[in-house]
């Protein structure tokens, strides 16, 4: 009797999106690699700050995990969604709305990748391998991966029947395909930091804070300027996370990254002008962040397709988006599951039917989210759109104010999701 030949999927890029699909390729039954250029899994990392995940994100984790608990105790509540506007020069602070059933829980990026990574068999990461190419065989039943070990410069030829691009929004392996799609750049820039507390928790700065913005541990803040916002939360082992949203001509990137180099010259001209917008406790917590980073914010229109042959794009190199409506990791996390699903379900034999069916799913859904948070963050930092004027937080009205909320996202609490077994209490 022979033997039934296990089918061997390769991801690049070992992100959160590609950990996931290799939890969800693993429970379908594959034979996983996955090709990471970092030298070792991530400790910390200085461009992954905190990001939320929405309920049905948080149970797809906990089914991927040994130690579902985990999750709980790497993460804090977010419970209440507030948007809040402050005036710049009188520092008072007003309620725009608020949503106090948000249920989403905080994480910080080192912290999910960590422990979506060590839930994980061993060996299943190729560290300190630079992706160079890959080529589809005549037959289209498998793919054949180039990639450079970093450390003595070789490369190494890997042959599966499936290639997944999990290689973010810049993503090369994207570019093969759709060379003319580029990234839309949003208009703004994004100052980013995360200040560690444990040290200082009953400081004054940090009695300032919770006095400012009490829901903290237990909310997600958004503080509307004029033409410009911020975000706080916090985030486990006494940290708080914050992002300051600034209009501004696209700046020129080097490398292959968003993430721009910063000089101390540009973040003192930073904090001075925190000065003039926001309330002194958060300038405060801007001042004393160590290493605050900056990223260039895009996006792009939505894809026509996410699936070529036997290679499929998930993640940022599906849906590059700008950050306003928490989607990058919750949708990467979808859309490692429905993928994993759709590969179980069918079967190795008829993979491309499978392909098919997680790009009928998902294609649909991040289209519409992808656009949505782009609308929110335009609304947000007072720039134009075509069916209405620039958002005022002293002049909007209730009902301008209620498109502000996370809850107003598309396919917010009803994503379709292929149901089995596993999945099948995770549609409600």
């Amino acid at each position: 009797m022979t033997q039934k030949k296990i089918p061997k999927a390769i991801i690049v890029g070992g992100s959160i999106a590609g950990v996931s699909c290799a939890h969800t390729l693993i429970l379908a039954g594959w034979d996983v690699v996955v090709l990471e250029k970092s030298y070792a899994a991530p400790t910390g990392s200085p461009t992954g700050a905190g990001l939320g995940l929405d309920p049905l994100a948080q149970r797809l984790i906990r089914s991927w995990l040994k130690q579902p608990q985990l999750l709980h105790n790497a993460t804090l509540p977010l419970t209440i969604d507030q948007n809040q506007a402050t005036d710049g020069e009188t520092k008072v602070s007003w309620k725009l709305t608020r949503d106090e059933q948000f249920n989403f829980r905080a994480a910080h990026w080192a912290d999910l990748h960590g422990l979506l990574y060590n839930a994980l068999p061993p060996n299943i990461f190729q560290w300190g391998h630079h992706f160079l190419s890959f080529c589809i065989e005549s037959d289209r039943k498998s793919v054949k991966v180039k990639a450079k070990v970093i450390q003595t410069n070789e490369t190494k030829e890997i042959v599966g029947d499936l290639l997944i691009a999990a290689d973010g929004c810049l993503s090369s392996i994207r570019r093969t395909f759709l060379p003319d799609v580029k990234l839309r750049y949003s208009g703004y820039c994004a100052w980013r930091g995360v200040l560690d507390f444990s040290r200082s928790e009953n400081s004054e700065t940090i009695k300032g804070i919770r006095k400012a913005y009490p829901e903290l541990g237990n909310g997600l803040y958004f503080d509307l300027g004029s033409r410009t916002h911020s975000v706080i939360y916090e985030l486990p082992n006494k940290r708080l996370n914050w992002i300051w949203y600034i209009n501004q001509p696209e700046p020129q990137l080097k490398g292959n990254s968003v993430t721009m180099k910063v000089s101390d010259d540009m973040i003192e001209k930073m904090h001075q002008e925190a000065e003039n917008v926001w309330v002194p406790e958060l300038v405060t917590i801007i001042k004393q962040t160590k290493e605050p980073f900056l990223n260039v914010i895009y996006d792009s229109d939505p894809l026509d397709q996410l699936v070529w042959d036997n290679v499929v794009l998930i993640g940022d190199a599906a849906h590059p988006t700008t950050p306003h409506g928490l989607r990058s990791t919750n949708m990467s996390l979808l859309d490692a599951a429905v993928l994993g699903t759709c590969l179980e379900k069918w079967g190795p034999e008829n993979l491309h039917s499978a392909l098919q069916e997680y790009q009928s799913i998902r294609l649909p859904v991040v289209s519409q989210q992808v656009l949505h948070s782009r609308r929110v963050g335009r609304i947000k930092q007072g720039l134009g759109l075509h069916d209405r004027r620039p958002f005022d937080p002293k002049t909007a009205s209730s009902e301008d104010c209620q498109e502000l909320q996370q809850k107003k996202m598309p396919f917010f609490a009803d994503v379709p999701l292929v149901v089995d077994s596993r999945y099948a209490q995770m549609t409600a």
